[in-house]
């Protein structure tokens, strides 16, 4: 995900504890790139995305205090940010457009013409079965999947405990399967 390690993090958590402002520009540097593309995946258009990254650094100084020793630096970040985007959602629940004009996708290989046209097109229609899918799948399926968060920094994102995050990704599966299967007859 970044070239950090989780020492490195730790020590980056204790400074943000202390209310180190270079602490917080460097927490800024090392994940704002993976929180806007985590709003991106939510759905959000671009311009909300960026707003909505700038929002979740914000809460994260102020909420600095509840950086708890021994919490991971990755699930608490990202569930000040998924709250966010909660919240967000709720205050323009009837304004609220989802976009997913750009899905990242890891290029480990160039591929010639025709894989090109082949991949451009599985990712076209995985876009539009995730975008179907229920707020809460999405955002289960982005975290653990898009972001590489693992199951507990994933769980401890959005707040459950593993067991009930494992259960709900099973069900984001499966549920993403049946739209796959029921919009195409076949799997991509």
């Amino acid at each position: 995900m970044n070239q950090y390690s989780d020492k490195q993090k730790e020590a980056l958590a204790d400074r943000l504890r202390t209310g180190n402002r270079d602490a917080a520009a460097e927490l800024v540097d090392m994940y704002y790139k993976q929180i806007y593309l985590f709003m991106r995946r939510l759905g959000h258009n671009s311009q909300i995305s960026e707003d909505l990254t700038q929002e979740s650094f914000l809460r994260v100084w102020q909420h600095i205090g509840q950086l708890k020793s021994g919490k991971t630096l990755n699930g608490w970040i990202y569930r000040i940010a998924s709250n966010t985007s909660k919240l967000y959602r709720r205050k323009n629940k009837n304004r609220t457009s989802f976009a997913f004009e750009q899905l990242d996708v890891p290029d480990n290989k160039t591929p010639d013409g025709d894989q090109k046209a082949v991949q451009n097109e599985q990712i076209t229609k995985l876009k539009n079965v995730i975008d179907v899918l229920p707020v809460k799948s999405k955002q289960i399926i982005v975290l653990h999947y898009m972001q590489n968060l693992t199951i507990a920094e994933a769980a401890e994102a959005i707040g459950v405990r593993q067991g009930t995050f494992k259960s709900r990704l099973n069900r984001a599966l499966k549920n993403l399967r049946n739209q796959v299967l029921s919009k195409n007859g076949e799997l991509l």
